[in-house]
């Protein structure tokens, strides 16, 4: 170890680090496309989704840190020149975890803490009811307004039945394909339901 330029070393990991950090503020986070080339940081396979809010401990802003945290502490120590090599390396390495496990919990405990992971059933369609805010004309699209997950949204829409559907109507969607929402009158749907009901009433009773 002693014929290494540790000096060069801790400023090329602190210098990467700060470098990486700028990089990623002014892209706005880590996904940055630079002409052809793309840039995206990923943490290991086996630690996604295991953490608390679907975070890795291991993420390109834990990275940075560590690499900052890391030079930073291990070219000041160096410089000084009060510990052996081996001794800074060991107290660069636990300064760089530092960092990391700060930036870690800033994430999860403060930026990420009203943040959920979406299921399924938080962006299903089928059964959503919703108003027409553009009419459905025959055999094109129209659009839909409708609320989803605490948040008002719209959807292109086609009618199930093939009629012209009026602006302003309540709809309900029964499928949804390809991007485009194919819905029912609310009023037909509902008069549907209450006519397959009585059916299967006066059956029952027949029996």
């Amino acid at each position: 170890m002693s014929g290494w330029d540790w000096n060069a070393i801790y400023l090329t990991c602190f210098g990467v680090g700060l470098l990486l950090s700028l990089i990623s503020f002014f892209a706005g986070g880590l996904h940055l496309h630079v002409g052809h080339a793309h840039v995206h940081l990923h943490a290991p396979r086996g630690l996604k989704g295991g953490m608390k809010h679907g975070a890795s401990p291991i993420n390109g802003f834990t990275l940075m840190a560590f690499l900052c945290w890391f030079g930073g502490a291990g070219y000041l120590m160096h410089r000084a020149n009060v510990l052996g090599a081996s001794l800074v390396l060991l107290f660069s390495a636990l300064s760089g975890l530092a960092g990391a496990a700060i930036i870690f919990w800033f994430l999860t405990a403060v930026l990420m803490k009203g943040e959920r992971t979406l299921q399924p059933e938080d962006t299903e369609m089928v059964g959503v009811i919703g108003k027409l805010s553009a009419s459905v004309p025959l055999k094109g699209t129209g659009e839909m307004l409708y609320a989803q997950g605490g948040a008002r949204r719209s959807a292109l829409v086609r009618s199930d039945g093939g009629e012209v559907i009026e602006r302003g109507a309540e709809v309900i969607v029964m499928r949804y394909v390809r991007g485009v929402a194919y819905v029912k009158r609310w009023d037909d749907f509902e008069h549907g339901l209450l006519a397959e009901k009585q059916e299967q009433q006066g059956l029952g009773r027949r029996d």
